[in-house]
């Protein structure tokens, strides 16, 4: 399966070592996820997304990107693939306006189900699944469905009615597909539905079976002293819909002074606009 990575900040940041260097890196997990990498990083909530089909560990590409990048918002993708051809189109993150998306997981057998899916996803953007993936329409459908409740276009919607459009969304998968897996193995005969989800201000993430991983504060900020937006949250757990200075996602626990939560299966967690933070139960079925 794939791995993901989601950096949400009051600041402008460098993820150069979240990407890299650090311990459990993106680059470092290519090795075993070697078909293509994809970034997102936004620039006045507008995304900017490079991909390429070579393993991130071998593209030089990747650690320049990766080095340059500064940005409150940033989303990125290392691909094992199951579905389709090893091509940009079916690389992730997927962009639609101002959302992007990555997904590690898997639909099986997709070919069986998909017909049904596109009949969920809204017709204005079925043209706009481009490629051969079971994680593009998945996106689309979860865009479909948001777009039900509020303006997806909005720069700034709803975000409880943008969590209730992703929890409609995957209730209604479930019904077509039947049951997730929580299998450590990841193997693409089972479901997994683990994403997460920008549209720059905000971001959602869901452990649909694979393990995913966030945090929201540190041990002790190295730059507790010298930060203009350090304030004791920063160093302390979130609770209820506080505001935090940073959320991370990623598949893994990363190196460093970050402490570290796992979601548990069928949860959503994710900031809004004014950095708030959000989570939430989908009642879905999944199988050991």
């Amino acid at each position: 399966m794939c791995r993901i990575f989601g950096f949400r900040s009051v600041l402008l940041s460098k993820v150069h070592a979240s990407l890299v260097s650090a311990e459990n890196a993106l680059m470092g997990q290519s090795r075993r996820h070697p078909d293509g990498w994809g970034l997102v990083y936004y620039i006045a909530d507008t995304p900017h997304v490079v991909k390429s089909t070579v393993s991130a560990e071998s593209d030089d590409l990747f650690r320049h990107v990766s080095g340059i990048v500064t940005s409150q918002t940033v989303l990125a993708h290392i691909r094992k693939a199951t579905h389709g051809k090893l091509t940009i189109l079916n690389t992730h993150p997927f962009q639609f306006g101002r959302w992007t998306f990555a997904h590690n997981g898997n639909i099986k057998p997709f070919d069986l189900f998909k017909k049904t899916l596109m009949e969920e996803v809204a017709k204005d953007f079925r043209p706009y699944c481009l490629g051969e993936t079971d994680s593009e329409v998945f996106f689309h459908l979860l865009l479909s469905s948001i777009n039900k409740l509020v303006n997806i276009h909005e720069q700034n919607p709803d975000m409880n009615l943008v969590m209730k459009g992703l929890s409609n969304a995957i209730t209604r998968i479930c019904e077509i597909i039947g049951e997730l897996s929580v299998k450590e193995t990841g193997i693409p005969t089972e479901n997994y539905l683990t994403f997460v989800i920008s549209n720059g201000p905000i971001m959602i993430a869901m452990n649909g079976g694979m393990n995913l991983f966030y945090s929201t504060h540190k041990k002790k900020c190295p730059e507790r002293e010298t930060c203009a937006s350090f304030a004791p949250w920063c160093e302390a757990v979130a609770q209820g819909e506080m505001k935090v200075n940073h959320l991370i996602i990623s598949s893994e626990p990363l190196q460093g002074e970050n402490i570290w939560n796992q979601l548990t299966p069928g949860e959503l967690v994710g900031v809004d606009a004014h950095m708030k933070l959000h989570s939430e139960k989908v009642l879905i079925p999944f199988v050991k």
